[in-house]
């Protein structure tokens, strides 16, 4: 068969590959930015059984594909109001806190990108190699459609530096750090055997919690996708990895197994992590159960006036200086939905656990996107912290290509303080115990396969030690948007 008649099975045989940007992040390097956001999805035709998916998914004759490759992209934008926030950042990916965060000051009106979905392009292939055998590889970039910016989550945090928090903008930590891609990788798929693949991916977990939020990860109306410390594991920069090799493979369609392995390119287990996947699926009902292991985790912020101070003696610029927490983060989680038409419904449940690292990081380490921490906090967690995540959700088609959403997030921590702080119950300290939730509603309406339009707020509220140093302690955030996919 010629590539042209390759490419029309291909655009037929297509399905739907879904990412979260979940509080999810990255950013381009500025040289080349133009060329480098054209790369992120090919897809080339091979056995039926073998299949690859398109990034936003569109398929059959709507996808763009040509000699074997498909071009897909994502521009997500629209307007909020926020009824506590600080201005909206241009660098991450979605610009406002959408949750209610500590320096959430004023009510903010704005336009704000990627809220039901991460705007990026990208390319994705796959090319049949024999009867068995297939190559694959995946290429993405995230933008700002609002700035023109690459996304870069990190320079959010970067910005506020010495500032206080009345004076700061919406900086929150993730997996965006100007890199030219934010996915990268490439591999090999045997529909006997599985897919095994190398680089810059996406990890097991964040594929999770894509698939099993009512909200799939979107930004705007899920505690998911708006803080990605969870699908991270613990870290908002740990939603995708460098250096990583992941396999998964399907056993008689109803049972999946996965891993993922993270190199740290050096000696010892600083920087490396490990994660499983076990689950299943049947008469509607899908099922998984994850494991995370990341050593050396880092959660990053803004620098302090103080330490602002300091930075020239010890010979780091504040432009790409920031301040970390180091610790392994732990994770079980078990989620779970089911559908009966016209319903979806969705739970989960996640249980992480924050411990001192047992190989801490030295000031000047260089984190993704060459920021320096500048200053390290290695000894946090003298105490074990543990969170627990839990939501549920419904997902309803009223109409053919309308459905509506309605979901409830659940936080809450332990009182991890020694000392004075060991034990508390209150506001007093962030160590003492707290609890958040979120509850959501959203309507998105499809016109066609490329342009949808929607609407929707989310209510967040903090309560005890994670409303510690909050000037307010809750938001709501009517958004309204719309998206275009190709």
């Amino acid at each position: 068969m010629n590539y042209a008649g390759r490419a029309r099975l291909l655009g037929r045989n297509c399905g739907v590959l879904g990412f979260s940007p979940p509080s999810m992040s990255s950013s381009c390097m500025r040289l080349g930015w133009c060329g480098l956001v054209m790369l992120s999805a090919l897809a080339a035709a091979v056995p039926a059984r073998a299949q690859q998916k398109t990034g936003p998914g569109i398929t059959g004759d709507e996808s763009l594909t040509w000699h074997g490759i498909t071009l897909y992209g994502v521009i997500d934008i629209g307007v909020q109001y926020d009824t506590h926030s600080a201005p909206f950042t241009p660098y991450r990916p979605s610009a406002s806190g959408n949750i209610v965060r500590q320096n959430s000051s004023h009510a903010v009106t704005g336009l704000t990108p990627s809220n039901m979905g991460q705007s990026r392009v990208g390319l994705q292939g796959i090319e049949a190699l024999n009867e068995d055998w297939s190559a694959v590889f995946q290429v993405e970039t995230f933008f700002n459609p609002q700035s023109g910016e690459v996304a870069d989550s990190l320079k959010s945090l970067a910005v506020n530096n010495g500032r206080s928090l009345a004076a700061q903008s919406v900086g929150v930590d993730g997996s965006s750090a100007g890199q030219a891609f934010q996915t990268a990788y490439v591999g090999l798929k045997s529909a006997r055997f599985g897919t095994l693949t190398f680089g810059r991916q996406v990890t097991l977990l964040s594929e999770g919690t894509i698939k099993y939020d009512p909200n799939y990860n979107a930004t705007a109306f899920g505690l998911l996708g708006a803080s990605n410390t969870y699908s991270g594991g613990g870290s908002s920069e740990d939603n995708r990895l460098d250096s990583t090799v992941k396999y998964s493979v399907s056993l008689n369609d109803l049972v999946h197994l996965a891993a993922l392995y993270k190199f740290n390119g050096s000696y010892g287990a600083a920087n490396s992590a490990v994660q499983a996947d076990i689950g299943g699926e049947y008469a509607g009902a899908s099922v998984d159960a994850y494991y995370s292991k990341v050593n050396s985790a880092i959660t990053a912020s803004s620098l302090s006036a103080a330490q602002v101070a300091a930075l020239p003696g010890l010979g780091y610029a504040a432009s790409n200086s920031l301040a970390a927490t180091v610790s392994d983060n732990t994770t079980y989680s078990v989620m779970a939905l089911y559908k009966v038409d016209p319903f979806k419904l969705f739970a989960g449940y996640m249980h992480i656990k924050y411990a001192n690292p047992s190989t801490a990081l030295s000031a000047g380490f260089r984190d993704i996107g060459d920021y320096v921490l500048a200053f390290v906090t290695n000894n946090a967690y003298n105490n074990s912290k543990t969170v627990q995540v839990y939501w549920s959700g419904v997902r309803y088609t009223l109409i053919p290509h309308l459905d509506l959403t309605l979901a409830y997030y659940g936080f809450n921590q332990n009182a991890y303080g020694t000392g004075t702080q060991a034990d508390c119950s209150t506001a007093a300290h962030s160590t003492c115990s707290g609890n958040l939730e979120a509850f959501s509603f959203d309507a998105d309406y499809r016109f066609n396969p490329h342009f949808d339009a929607y609407l929707g707020a989310m209510y967040s509220g903090v309560h005890d030690g994670l409303a510690s140093g909050y000037i307010y302690t809750t938001n709501i955030n009517p958004t309204v948007g719309v998206r275009y996919k190709f």
